[in-house]
């Protein structure tokens, strides 16, 4: 650039605009980080949640002529199903112990080397999944679910982490979105495997499970061609050579000045550079918002009635006239539409901002929620209602991967600065699981005891965190950690002024 222009566009760097057209969209190398990031992480996560589905009477038959086999005599339907659940369930565990963890690996080990060295657990659960129908072993299906629930646990924790960090601000939407496309892409690969045309045979499933370890060879392949997370480098290690290379591998070299003028700044507002621990965000009372936000969207994020959806779909299907034998590729269909919904809501995340797209998920969702528990009640009342129900289906899981799916994530790394946001993870991460174990254990009875009418529980959810939302939190596209930092602090020095009566919601809620 002329040094004659230099001076006049100076401003505008450091406060993270720019004049690049390149800026618009990610340049390769970032594009090519993301990649790797996430096909070892989310992806990953994403795949297991899902494969499990389509092996499930083979893998029962499995465990019966094992205990047959080791008993010689065969099982009861109670510890078959006992057996079972732990299998499906233990990954949630799994989840809470590696997201319990995944904060502070990535302070010692930096947000790089945590998602290499997660790859271990990644590998370890498909050797032993892959190995139970050789070994004849159930057991080894608990552990590997076990350490396959650990390694997402802490990609989940740690992934997002490091995408929000070397992204530019202008861009930090649109790579944050990277986490919620890889999950979703992930569900709908898990699907498709499933089928019977590909690994959804009898013989087939110790494969089926055991294909997790092809994304962590890909990540272990891709990953450590690119660097540390920049701020990690600048602000935890001190290493100012490391951040400038890495920030100009990773960003357009115009701006990567004004990316170092950001960091720098954002250390320079830090009271302190050790990391701190989830406790001390939860006695901070400069975080009471962003701690209380989080912990309501990740909560959100499984309570808000998508799994009931995805639990009623089967059900939703049949009615419609859907033969039994179609009905997988109909659930493919569901989880190709959530896919849709996260690159669309990529694409949209920096033009509509996080908070229109967030909050009006939720109220779609709402609206949702009260057409399907209206057309489950007339579904013997005309032939129209059972497809008026499938459409509600699609609508619904649309809505979710508009917003809640993909913006929950880059939220939790916006709120927070650099040394409150891995136990702010930490703490988005173990409500997310618990929240996650909770509705597993908790909706098979508010089925039982409601029926559809559980869909009024969700609606209740959805609604209430929409409102929350709208009200309280702050809109973040384009601004830098510090400046959402500050903006939430603003909103609590006027909710506590004696003139404060224009914060509406904030000051009565204080």
């Amino acid at each position: 650039m002329p040094k004659e222009y230099a001076d006049e566009y100076e401003p505008l760097l450091i406060k993270g605009y720019k004049y690049s057209k390149q800026s618009k969209f990610p340049n390769k190398w970032l594009l090519l980080a993301m990649f790797g990031t996430c096909i070892g992480g989310t992806f990953q996560c994403g795949y297991n949640i899902s494969v499990i589905n389509a092996p499930t009477p083979y893998v029962q038959k499995f465990i019966n002529r094992t205990w047959l086999e080791r008993y010689q005599t065969g099982i009861s339907n109670n510890v078959l199903t006992l057996l079972w659940s732990t299998i499906v369930s233990i990954f949630t565990l799994g989840g809470f112990a590696g997201v319990s963890i995944g904060g502070t690996l990535s302070v010692k080990l930096g947000r790089k080397g945590t998602l290499l060295t997660n790859n271990i657990f990644s590998m370890t659960a498909a050797l032993l999944m892959g190995l139970s129908a050789t070994a004849g072993l159930f057991e080894l299906l608990i552990i590997g679910r076990l350490f396959s629930g650990i390694n997402a646990g802490i990609a989940l924790c740690v992934e997002p982490m490091y995408l929000g960090e070397i992204a530019p601000t202008a861009l930090r939407g649109v790579m944050g979105m990277g986490t919620s496309i890889f999950l979703t892409v992930g569900i709908l690969s898990g699907q498709v495997m499933g089928l019977k045309e590909v690994l959804g045979k009898d013989e087939d499933w110790p494969f089926l499970l055991a294909t997790t370890c092809i994304p962590a060879f890909l990540q272990l392949m891709i990953l450590p061609w690119f660097p540390e997370s920049p701020r990690y480098l600048f602000i935890d290690k001190g290493d100012d050579e490391g951040c400038r290379k890495a920030l100009n591998q990773l960003h357009d070299v115009a701006t990567s000045d004004a990316a170092l003028e950001d960091i720098q700044r954002e250390k320079n507002n830090l009271v302190s550079f050790k990391a701190k621990k989830p406790w001390e965000l939860f006695a901070d009372r400069n975080l009471r918002w962003q701690v209380l936000t989080i912990i309501l969207l990740n909560a959100a994020q499984q309570l808000n009635g998508v799994n009931a959806m995805y639990f009623y779909a089967d059900y939703v299907f049949r009615q419609s006239g859907i033969p039994t034998d179609k009905i997988p590729y109909a659930t493919v269909g569901t989880g190709a539409c959530e896919c849709i919904t996260a690159l669309t809501c990529g694409l949209l995340v920096e033009r509509l901002g996080r908070k229109l797209l967030i909050a009006g998920g939720y109220i779609l969702m709402s609206i949702c929620c009260i057409l399907f528990t209206l057309t489950l009640a007339f579904q013997e009342a005309s032939p129209v209602f059972p497809y008026l129900t499938v459409a509600c289906v699609f609508a619904f899981v649309l809505s979710f991967g508009l917003g809640p799916g993909g913006v929950t994530n880059i939220l939790t790394t916006e709120l927070f600065t650099q040394t409150a946001r891995p136990a702010a993870f930490m703490i988005a991460g173990s409500v997310n699981w618990l929240s996650f174990f909770l509705i597993g254990l908790v909706f098979p009875f508010i089925v039982i005891g409601l029926e559809h009418y559980c869909f009024l529980v969700f609606f209740a959810v959805c609604s209430t965190v929409g409102i929350y939302i709208f009200l309280v939190v702050p809109e973040t596209k384009n601004k830098s950690f510090v400046e959402i930092q500050n903006e939430f602090q603003s909103s609590k020095r006027k909710a506590s002024s004696p003139n404060g009566s224009g914060t509406m919601f904030i000051s009565t809620c204080l």
